[in-house]
């Protein structure tokens, strides 16, 4: 895999730390966790967004784009990152927000990452849920284009081909990571939703042939179309990456049973997990993402998924910035 030839910004802070969770391990008394913090990406508070958007700006660099347009939901933490690796580009932002909770709470629809989408300055606009959200976003560059900008379109979350390489490049630095440490990896976790980060961490773990399997824990599809959907887009960056066939059927797996009422709904399990690693770890995760990714993970632990002393490493996608809109739901836990 020739990640070089790829255009590329350097704006993450990598590598980023892979640590261990000592006192949540004992606290289980199961597996062995780790966590790696790509919530301490650098970019506007971190998050998994920003190494997706070194490829994806670098792109649109290439292009002569003057413009970006991205989508997202209210506390989207891709739209938070996108406005701000475009102030630091230089580029005109502009944010499609979609409503796909029904929430009302001025905590919901002006703070966290709504306040940061603002004050960095991008153009934001607000859709009812179930809207075509592609079908906007395409209609919002034909009038920029008609008024002489140069747009160009990043999909939500950042999950295309392109953005893909972001978790391949993740993927071979955990790898050189686990190496250094002497750290035999048995799984790694994460929160899925857009897709884009699992498939690049499965195109990549597969494509070097690191025998680390990946589970994605699910955030709003159920298990079928999230699996199909993950795995077209790794055997896309495969193929962008000039390694067709890399990835096989069997290495994409989702976990798509604490999803809960639905995507950015707040969970019992997702409460506890977000309390749990505060309190024993110091680390703060995210009520849409990494929250429900976490209460996969424990439960799964709880249910004897993972044998003791597995070596398991939870990903960190970052968006802590998003507790702020959920303060209700935290007073209710």
């Amino acid at each position: 895999m020739k990640l070089s030839k790829f255009p590329r910004l350097r704006i993450t802070h990598a590598a980023t730390p892979l640590e261990p969770m000592q006192r949540l391990s004992m606290l289980l008394g199961g597996p062995t966790l780790w966590i790696k913090r790509d919530d301490c990406t650098g970019l506007a508070t971190g998050g998994n967004k920003t190494r997706k958007l070194e490829y994806l700006m670098a792109d649109a660099l290439a292009q002569r784009a003057d413009t970006v347009i991205t989508q997202g939901a209210t506390q989207s933490n891709h739209a938070r990152q996108t406005a701000a690796i475009a102030c630091k580009l230089g580029l005109a932002c502009h944010i499609i927000l979609e409503d796909r909770t029904g929430y009302t709470s001025d905590d919901y629809k002006r703070s966290g990452n709504v306040f940061l989408d603002h004050l960095f300055g991008a153009q934001v606009s607000e859709v009812p849920g179930g809207s075509a959200m592609d079908a906007a976003m395409a209609q919002l560059a034909d009038r920029l284009r008609a008024d002489g900008r140069r747009p160009y379109i990043i999909p939500g979350g950042g999950s295309n081909p392109i953005g893909a390489l972001g978790y391949v490049t993740c993927a071979l630095e955990l790898i050189d990571q686990a190496n250094n440490l002497g750290l035999d990896i048995d799984h790694l976790v994460h929160a899925t939703g857009s897709a884009g980060t699992q498939a690049g961490l499965v195109a990549g773990l597969e494509g070097a042939r690191s025998g680390i399997p990946v589970l994605g824990i699910g955030v709003r599809a159920a298990r079928q179309p999230q699996e199909e959907r993950v795995f077209a887009l790794a055997q896309q960056t495969a193929e962008l990456l000039g390694v067709p066939g890399a990835v096989r059927r069997e290495a994409v797996v989702a976990n798509c049973d604490y999803v809960g009422p639905g995507y950015g709904l707040p969970t019992p399990g997702m409460v506890e997990a977000v309390t749990l690693l505060a309190r024993t770890e110091g680390i703060l995760l995210d009520p849409v993402y990494s929250g429900k990714g976490m209460a996969g993970l424990l439960d799964l632990i709880r249910q004897g998924h993972f044998k003791a002393g597995h070596n398991i490493v939870f990903l960190h996608t970052g968006g802590a910035v998003g507790l702020y809109g959920y303060r209700n739901a935290f007073a209710a836990g």
